[in-house]
């Protein structure tokens, strides 16, 4: 199987904010958060690029793209019917073509030397023929802001495992009934990790749900990625790498530093951590004192 196009869903309400986010790459240079998800897509050898995005907005993305490699198509998604609804308004763009999927809120550092996380799930798509969702090992704390998995192991040698249920954002409780996978850590789940390779099964799910919705409606992903599950072979890659939520509290943050320390700045960033925490201290000491 040949993945040669990608989609990134950008139309959401605080996507736009957080893709024109900017951050301080692993070279030491000012990037956009589109940037930095550009360079992780052609990595994985695609060019054909498709980002999804409000009506009117397209302009607010033109200055961010700072890739010559990439061959961009702006998609509006013309009323927010939800994420499921953004992947389906490139419909017409993947056509009968599998494709990777980005969303615009996660930042991605690998764990696998010379290999991003999107070159490591584009080649397991490529060699299986199916559809791959990256996942990452997620403390139960976290279930609220994932979609997650059950599943078996597939090929362990390889991270892979078979899926057989998709829950978006599952209580600790429905995790532990319906989710555990075996050889994870107690209260560790597999949660996707913001990247996915479709193929064009997902669309027809995606667009039967649609269809079946009310006026009002929003379409999710996460229930065609389960159907999907229970009509042909679907399978789930832990990426070696870390993927970063933007959207959450201080993920930005958390991002920027993950980031930095996998540049060629790290032991500068070092001393100035160091620094910095010898230093906070001793201000906060200095304010009890005189609260005292």
């Amino acid at each position: 199987m040949t993945i040669s196009k990608a989609v990134i869903t950008a139309a959401g309400p605080h996507q736009q904010h957080l893709l024109l986010q900017t951050l301080i790459d692993r070279e030491g240079r000012n990037r956009k958060v589109l940037g930095l998800l550009l360079d992780e897509i052609t990595s994985a050898g695609i060019e054909q690029v498709a980002l999804v995005v409000r009506p009117g907005h397209e302009a607010l993305y033109q200055d961010a793209i700072d890739s010559a490699q990439v061959k961009l198509t702006f998609i509006e998604q013309p009323e927010p019917r939800g994420y499921g609804h953004a992947v389906l308004c490139a419909r017409e763009f993947t056509g009968d073509s599998p494709f990777l999927l980005m969303m615009s809120d996660h930042v991605y550092v690998s764990d696998r030397a010379g290999q991003t996380c999107a070159q490591q799930l584009v080649q397991a798509a490529s060699a299986q023929g199916q559809m791959v969702s990256a996942v990452q090992a997620t403390h139960e704390s976290k279930l609220a802001h994932f979609g997650a998995v059950s599943a078996l192991v597939h090929e362990a040698r390889e991270r892979l495992y078979r899926v057989n249920r998709v829950t978006e954002k599952p209580s600790p409780t429905e995790a532990e009934q319906h989710l555990m996978t075996p050889g994870l850590r107690n209260g560790y789940y597999l949660c996707f990790a913001g990247m996915h390779v479709l193929t064009p099964l997902i669309m027809e799910l995606l667009q039967e749900r649609f269809e079946s919705l009310g006026a009002e409606g929003k379409l999710d992903l996460s229930s065609s990625l389960n159907e999907a599950a229970r009509r042909a072979r679907y399978l789930a890659l832990a990426i070696q790498g870390r993927r970063y939520d933007l959207d959450h509290r201080h993920g930005v943050l958390m991002a920027q530093m993950a980031v930095a320390l996998d540049g060629h700045y790290r032991d500068e960033l070092l001393a100035g951590l160091v620094e910095l925490l010898a230093l906070t201290p001793a201000k906060h000491g200095a304010e009890e004192i005189a609260q005292a």
